[in-house]
């Protein structure tokens, strides 16, 4: 037990660490979308079952030395992969790329022969004790689970805080180096009893064949509860990154809870009364659509509690019911390779049919709904079973459709997200966008045309001929970015020609800050989405009633900015704004230490850097301050009430310059005066470590940003 027990443990830590850690590697490379974990998840539910399927088949079909011979040797080829650091040159994408492709190209060029040698081992190995010792095999599933816990958990509260990248992959590449000698070792061991092995052969042989095989609805029901929880973690983590930037740690404790669920599942049947967690279920699923309706205006705590707590009844519903239909051991290996494909087939739904198919973020209700069906599923199959008495689990099924009705119904209802006539709706690897144009009755300056991502408006305009030319939203007159462009000092040259300004901007949204450039003037957008580059040209006329000369370029900011100074062609920028929003989540890489260096590269030495740090949950003022006090810029706050009267939103910019001139400026100074005082502590983001904790625990919404307050940054 000892031999097997510490590789299959070993494994299954080495399966879930090597996760969150190559996920942050490529994640800066794809926009720092929450759509990159979804596609990294789907790669490992897909190799995972791979992994299941090489088990099931070589442990049924061939004899045990040839099983040995041909796993040590793909064991011994997986070495070749060692050290897991993808290569930056080859693997950053372009402007076109088609991103989930991509990411599944560099996981498989970069880990997939070890991931997928890790996922099998637990099957192999298991499928070998019980041959060794005629003992059931699933104590160590659970025990498996418990290895990948403790990688997730250990994950972002040790290594990423501790190691930088390099040396965690260092790390890793050492423990698989201690797996795969593990793993000759049980082989050495087994091979060392092969008349016992070869009788136990027979014995299990003749068991097989007198085994009642699964029916193909028990199949079916196994498939449909796999693949239900997989649907169910992969939505609450999109949920969740969608106003919170995704982070491991936001990855890790969902996959932390769904691996939790098995742990508790397949540990003892004790663990799972249906009656008990169908209650459970109808309270879970009534606070999922309330944190749907609500979100927005519960603290980040609440909505993270919320979400995780619901996403953990559910997928303990899902896998109760997968442990109550289990098969005998005969059939583990079947078993497992059907959750497997349950798996990937959420994956699948998730991570690539549900951004083909559907316009928003529709997949966790509908996760919602088929939880509470094969609840009910479950219950109408094993009627009367252990647990509380069967007239409660009725009662328990009935309040959990109740709620599923009910939350439904206050949600389809919510008159926010569904405000105006609808235009356009559309969802991308990069999330969800909605067009509407308005008519508020608290808006007297008329009808308007609302983008929103997410839950957030992006962009507005105004659809009378003349409003419609007015800087909207956060770039209203009085805002950050507004004193930057309108009073650098070049404006006041005396000589016209040269009052032209070089503006580069960082995230296109409506195209809005197109109407604060003049004549003459130079505008350049950088945007990763081609939906948005779409919708602000087709449904917006901001770029075309500029005056100024505007270029698009598509792909995610700092790999072409990159790429631009390699090719010796900096933006030579007199003003960079940066306001890379998705919903209201930054991408964090844009907004780490090097990338402020690299933004610093494409200013000109008078130049204005503009960062946009207005968000409902983090306070991004201490990183553009912990940035600034390292790099020894010189900068200000400046934020801007909402003005009803020019539709313009509360917001908040940092400005970033060595043009003293610039800050001495009465009218910039009268700015900075009017400003709300900011925490004061640094905190500095690298690409090799940045923390969410510092800025979200110490965050206090500003009373501007409360909901309620009709001075609200949010619709």
């Amino acid at each position: 037990m000892f031999r097997y027990a510490t590789t299959i443990f070993l494994s299954a830590f080495l399966l879930f660490q090597v996760q969150p850690l190559i996920g942050k590697f490529v994640l800066p490379w794809f926009g720092g979308s929450p759509g990159v974990w979804t596609a990294c998840m789907l790669f490992f539910q897909m190799v995972l079952l791979g992994g299941y399927a090489y088990a099931h088949f070589i442990s049924s079909r061939l004899s045990g030395d040839v099983q040995r011979a041909v796993h040590l040797s793909l064991l011994a080829v997986s070495l070749c992969f060692l050290p897991i650091a993808p290569n930056a040159e080859v693997w950053k994408p372009s402007g076109s790329v088609i991103p989930t492709e991509r990411i599944l190209l560099l996981l498989l060029a970069t880990i997939g022969l070890p991931y997928f040698l890790l996922s099998s081992t637990a099957p192999l190995l298991q499928e070998s004790y019980r041959r060794e010792t005629d003992q059931p095999p699933y104590r160590l599933y659970a025990l498996s689970n418990a290895g990948s816990l403790l990688a997730l958990l250990t994950y972002p509260f040790v290594f990423e805080p501790q190691l930088k990248l390099h040396t965690q992959v260092i790390t890793w590449s050492v423990g698989y180096v201690i797996f795969v000698l593990l793993c000759g070792v049980c082989a050495w061991r087994l091979a060392s009893v092969p008349a016992a092995t070869a009788k136990f052969d027979k014995q299990a042989l003749k068991a097989l064949r007198q085994a009642a095989r699964p029916a193909a609805t028990q199949i079916g029901l196994w498939l449909a509860l796999a693949a239900c929880g997989s649907v169910m973690l992969l939505a609450t983590t999109n949920q969740v990154t969608q106003e919170i930037p995704p982070v491991p740690f936001l990855w890790v404790l969902p996959l932390a809870l769904y691996l939790l669920t098995f742990i508790i599942c397949f540990d003892h049947e004790r663990w799972y009364h249906r009656g008990v967690f169908l209650v459970l279920l109808a309270a879970a699923v009534g606070l999922g659509f309330y944190a749907l309706r609500y979100g927005q205006e519960l603290p980040t705590w609440q909505q993270f509690t919320i979400y995780s707590a619901t996403m953990f009844v559910c997928c303990m519903v899902c896998h109760g019911e997968l442990a109550c239909s289990r098969p005998a051991p005969q059939f583990a290996t079947l078993f497992y390779f059907v959750v497997s494909i349950g798996g990937a087939v959420g994956g699948i739904l998730v991570a690539i049919v549900a951004p083909w198919l559907l316009n928003g973020f529709w997949e966790y209700p509908l996760a919602l709904a088929a939880t509470v069906l094969l609840g009910g599923i479950g219950l109408l199959r094993t009627s009367g079973t252990r647990g509380p008495p069967p007239y409660w689990q009725w009662f328990a099924a009935g309040a959990a459709a109740v709620a599923l009705f009910a939350g439904s119904a206050a949600w389809l209802s919510n008159p926010v997200t569904h405000a105006g006539t609808l235009v356009e709706q559309t969802r991308t690897f990069y999330g969800a966008l909605r067009l509407s144009d308005v008519d508020d009755e608290h808006d007297l300056l008329g009808r308007k045309r609302v983008l929103t991502n997410g839950r957030v408006e992006h962009g507005v305009q105004y659809l009378d001929p003349v409003k419609r030319r007015w800087a909207t939203t956060y770039y209203m007159p009085d805002s950050g970015v507004s004193v930057a462009l309108d009073h650098h000092p070049r404006r006041a040259a005396a000589d016209p020609s040269q009052r032209n300004l070089r503006i580069g901007v960082v995230g296109l949204g409506a195209g809005t800050l197109a109407a604060k450039a003049r004549a003459g003037d130079y505008l350049r957008f950088y945007e990763i989405n081609p939906d948005v580059i779409r919708i602000s040209k087709e449904f917006f006329t901001f770029r075309d009633d500029s005056p100024a000369t505007i270029e698009i370029v598509q792909g995610d900011a700092r790999i072409e900015m990159e790429r631009e100074l390699d090719a010796k062609k900096p933006g030579k920028f007199d003003v960079l704004v940066i306001d890379a929003f998705t919903s209201d989540s930054i991408p964090m890489h844009l907004l780490t230490l090097e990338c402020v260096q690299l933004y610093l590269k494409h200013l000109k030495p008078d130049g204005i850097l503009c960062i946009h740090v207005t968000n409902m949950f983090l306070d991004l003022f201490q990183v553009v301050r912990g940035i600034s006090q390292e790099l020894r810029l010189s900068g200000v706050m400046i934020d801007a009430m909402a003005n009803t009267s020019s539709g313009g939103y509360y917001s908040s910019w940092a400005l970033f310059s060595a043009n003293q001139a610039f800050f001495d400026n009465p009218l910039v100074v009268a700015a900075v005066q009017k400003s709300r005082t900011h925490n004061d502590t640094p905190v500095v983001w690298t690409d090799d470590y940045a923390s969410l904790w510092q800025v979200l625990l110490a965050f206090r919404r500003p009373a501007a940003l409360l909901p309620g307050n009709p001075a609200a940054t949010m619709p």
